[in-house]
């Protein structure tokens, strides 16, 4: 026996199954050029839906954040205080949400699961739709309390969930969480119905709107924006081509938060450099209505040239389209054949997602030109023949 046997046998199952992970380097180009090994491909999984990632003013101000502030926050921002900087952008980000004031964390990832656990108590229930991303999963586990999942963007189910949750008077409270736009289906959440059933059953509603934010909604503010929605979670890594999260809430919950959310309180803040990317890109995204709308228009077209060969895409309405083959072999046939033809498009399997149900996710940007989807169309009508 060996201490090392898990960490083998671990690996080789991953191995043996076609689950295995690797990590690529790739070298960035023009647009949605990459450049792998050498081979020049497209890039059609990266989150940057408005190309921000690459915006002269994002690194501008990063420069003059980093020049007025230095290179690091040295600290949680309950140590040695808080730079003028984030106070500002806290305040961009509620108008921006919509909301009376906001709060800024590091990742998507670290605010979700120490989010849930600074919420609930010991006899708090979790309802949680079936879809939400992982951060998400093991934030409720971390809150150690009760956790329910409701059939995806079934508010039927929740509602009788919310009623059986009303009869058990142990019950401390109610969370309700979803994402507005599913990060590997594409599809998005009625968040109307969500905030009548949380109000009714008096239950706090959190939305995560990490793939919503900068591409959908009014100016590109979300599909929250200026809803009665308790806590509007969401992320600059993708839409808004930087790095770092948010909370917009009312002041009480920030408050409580600043108190209570270890992500926030043990963890060096970000740095002056992300924070001035992030205020370039608040100014930026509402003005880039033309640019949604081409990139959904794009997605558009690949969506329904995708419905003709008679490929799966599930219930996606967005810039992210999965197309679901099932098979982890074959899902990763055709990852390995969209590379060979100069495609970069990551084939996703179990654990990201359910068994069966493994896919191409393809991600649209507004980089993407038109030729770039009409030579992924062709290149995946090839493989279907």
């Amino acid at each position: 026996m060996s201490k090392y046997d898990f960490i083998h046998k671990s690996l080789n199952d991953r191995h043996n199954g076609q689950l295995l992970r690797t990590l690529r380097t790739i070298k960035p180009g023009q647009g949605m050029e990459i450049e792998v090994n050498g081979r020049r491909m497209l890039n059609f999984c990266s989150n940057d839906y408005l190309g921000l990632s690459k915006h002269p003013l994002l690194h501008q101000r990063a420069v003059e954040f980093m020049d007025l502030y230095g290179s690091g926050s040295t600290a949680s921002r309950l140590v040695c205080g808080t730079y003028e900087c984030m106070d500002q952008l806290e305040k961009k980000i509620a108008a921006f949400k919509g909301s009376e004031t906001a709060l800024i964390l590091n990742s998507g990832y670290q605010t979700n699961v120490t989010l849930l656990p600074a919420l609930a108590d010991r006899e708090t229930l979790i309802l949680s739709d079936e879809l939400n991303h992982n951060s998400i999963i093991q934030g409720s586990l971390l809150a150690r309390c009760h956790v329910q999942r409701f059939r995806h963007n079934n508010p039927d189910h929740l509602r009788e969930l919310l009623g059986n949750a009303a009869d058990n008077k142990t019950t401390s409270r109610i969370l309700i969480i979803t994402e507005s736009v599913f990060s590997m289906d594409g599809d998005q959440s009625d968040i109307d119905t969500l905030i009548n059933l949380a109000d009714e059953f008096q239950a706090l509603l959190i939305v995560d709107e990490a793939h919503a934010t900068g591409v959908l909604g009014p100016n590109g503010k979300g599909l929250t924006f200026q809803k009665e929605v308790d806590l509007k979670m969401g992320t600059f890594g993708k839409g808004a081509g930087s790095f770092g999260a948010y909370i917009a809430c009312s002041k009480e919950i920030r408050d409580y938060l600043i108190n209570f959310c270890y992500g926030f309180i043990y963890t060096t803040a970000l740095p002056p450099s992300i924070i001035g990317s992030v205020d370039a890109s608040l100014e930026l995204i509402p003005e880039m209505d033309r640019q949604r709308q081409e990139l959904l228009e794009k997605a558009d077209l690949f969506r329904d040239a995708m419905h003709k060969l008679g490929l799966n895409t599930g219930a996606s309405t967005t810039q992210i389209i999965p197309v679901i083959i099932g098979d982890e072999r074959e899902t990763v046939a055709l990852s390995a054949w969209l590379e060979k033809n100069g495609i970069l498009a990551t084939a996703f399997r179990t654990p990201t997602v359910e068994p069966g149900e493994a896919r191409i996710r393809f991600s649209f940007s507004s980089l993407h030109k038109l030729e770039h989807i009409e030579d992924l169309i062709d290149i995946i009508s090839r493989w279907c023949r």
